[in-house]
């Protein structure tokens, strides 16, 4: 019989066999652990941002901070910017979307495919842009940085710096501003059937520009039309008749509906042909006739590439000593009907008085007083109220702009803001701004001046904070990089869009509401309420 050793043996055997079990007991939980558990991934640099967003102060040190420590990251050795958290040594912003089934899919509801137009509608049209000089002066210079314009390099004081974001942007610049934007959206999808919504990238605005003056109708719907073909014949626009598709006019919603217009030959008739009539269209002002033309902000000059950029410049407008009660910036509008021509008097009463001052403006081809962005927003920096009457339309490009640079606007008609940018305004818009019926000051039955002396001090500052606040919602980032936790004009649009389109999917009736007519004609008591000092009443008898 063998005589079992001192480390062998039968008697071992069945401890060989349990530590074999317990072995591949492991490598089974090992398994399970690894590629049926939840995926763990390395923090990115700012998700920490959402832990201090409730402050306001610790947030904007802690960005400032990252900000430095990225850059620094970035000038370091290979190894070290191989680690950064996104391709191209790009910091990585908002998270991206994952795929995983059910509620872990982040971007569920929110997926946009993009169409792949045949160059004709978006690129060809702004290879011809000189094809504008003749009468809106050379658009070309507006067409570099995705966009944006040429950068500014302001010298004087400081006012604006074109390492923080600062760029001579036209203001019917939007198309290729937002079509550039589109391309870092976040819940991008190349699947259009999974799809939320469907992005149309047509260049509507240039293409208004380039055949408006000296062309007959037909060869000013010509490229509507033929996108109106174009579309219907795809797969994706038979899945809702084209209600879940959108697109970005940016001009007013006037230049699109020549068929409703007094004037027989201003501009196009996007908006009333089958595609336009089924489809979304971002504007810069809204016709208001029960359309599917829906506002969005005017582009100002200010394009942040971060965060950190954004909560700089509000330090600086906030912290700005404001010397001058209220400003206007702008031209008259002599050719503007007699019996609604408020700008006149503003401009009147602005020049009346020792505490406004203003930017008079030449309407003429190549004048650039009042297209000088650095002594535009100087100006609105040491202003507290900027008058924003109407003009050719209700609605201007310098209310963003006043606003961009803390100034509270203030506004003689509902249509110029209140009647129009619903989805980044708020609803009560004695928050952010000042409202003078027209009537009353074309009537010369109110003193622009007396009604913004009578606010007072505190309800100024809540105003300008509130204005303040706002600064991220209207304006569009740089389309080459993201905000990492602020949503910019883009990101508030899209939202606004997703959920039209989830309402008519739901068989809800939607469109871009009702016409300034149909509102209350005067809400000037509600300002008197607010802003004037109340009478004395006398005693009952």
């Amino acid at each position: 019989m063998e005589k079992p050793g001192a480390y062998g043996g039968k008697r071992w055997r069945p401890r060989l066999l349990l530590l074999a079990a317990l072995s591949w007991l492991l490598m089974v939980y090992l398994h399970v652990a690894v590629f049926h558990g939840p995926p763990v991934v390395s923090s990115p640099p700012h998700t920490s941002l959402v832990a201090v967003a409730s402050d306001r102060e610790d947030g904007r040190r802690f960005l400032l901070r990252q900000e430095e420590q990225l850059k620094n990251m970035a000038s370091g050795s290979d190894s070290a910017s191989a680690a950064l958290p996104a391709a191209a040594g790009e910091v990585q912003k908002r998270p991206r979307h994952g795929r995983g089934s059910g509620s872990d899919d982040t971007c569920r509801g929110r997926y946009v495919y993009i169409h792949e137009l045949p160059q004709r509608f978006n690129a060809d049209i702004i290879r011809n842009c000189r094809k504008t000089e003749d009468h809106w002066g050379d658009m070309c210079r507006f067409l570099s940085n995705a966009g944006l314009g040429r950068p500014l390099a302001d010298r004087v004081d400081g006012v604006i710096r074109s390492e923080a974001g600062w760029y001579d942007t036209h203001q019917f610049a939007l198309d290729a501003i937002f079509h550039n934007r589109m391309k870092q959206y976040d819940c991008l999808t190349a699947n259009s059937a999974e799809a939320s919504a469907v992005f149309v990238p047509f260049y509507a605005g240039f293409d208004f520009v380039r055949y408006h003056w000296g062309y007959d109708n037909a060869t000013r719907d010509a490229a509507s039309a033929d996108l109106t073909a174009w579309l219907m014949a795809r797969p994706e626009w038979a899945r809702m008749g084209g209600r879940d598709h959108f697109l970005v006019a940016g001009r007013t919603g006037w230049d699109f509906r020549r068929s409703n217009n007094v004037d027989p030959d201003w501009g196009n008739d996007l908006l009333v042909m089958p595609a336009g009539r089924n489809m979304s269209v971002l504007v810069l002002e809204s016709a208001m006739l029960h359309g599917t033309d829906y506002p969005v902000p005017y582009p100002t000059y200010f394009h942040p590439r971060s965060d950190a950029d954004v909560l700089r410049w509000q330090d600086r407008v906030r912290a700005q000593r404001r010397t001058w009660l209220m400003a206007f910036v702008g031209a008259p509008r002599p050719d503007v009907p007699i019996n609604i021509r408020v700008r006149d008097h503003v401009i009147a009463q602005c020049k009346a008085s020792r505490a406004c001052t203003m930017l008079g403006c030449a309407r003429a081809t190549g004048s650039t007083q009042c297209h000088t962005p650095g002594n535009i927003m100087r100006l609105f920096q040491k202003t507290v109220f900027c008058l924003q009457p109407p003009g050719d339309t209700c609605t201007r490009r310098s209310a963003f702009d006043s606003m961009v640079a803390g100034c509270i606007p203030v506004f003689f008609h509902q249509g110029s803001a209140y009647k129009q940018y619903r989805w980044h305004l708020p609803d009560d818009h004695h928050r952010y701004s000042v409202y003078i019926p027209d009537a009353d000051v074309r009537q010369r039955n109110v003193s622009i001046e007396a009604v913004l002396r009578a606010i007072p001090p505190e309800t100024v500052e809540r105003m300008r904070e509130e204005v303040i606040r706002l600064i991220p919602r209207v304006l569009y980032a740089d389309p080459r990089s993201k905000l990492e936790t602020l949503k910019d004009a883009v990101d508030i649009a899209v939202e606004g869009i997703l959920e039209t389109v989830e309402r008519i999917r739901k068989g809800e009736y939607v469109d871009s509401g009702g016409p300034v007519t149909e509102d209350p004609p005067n809400l000037f008591s509600s300002t008197e309420s607010l802003f004037r000092p109340k009478q004395p009443q006398q005693a009952d008898q």
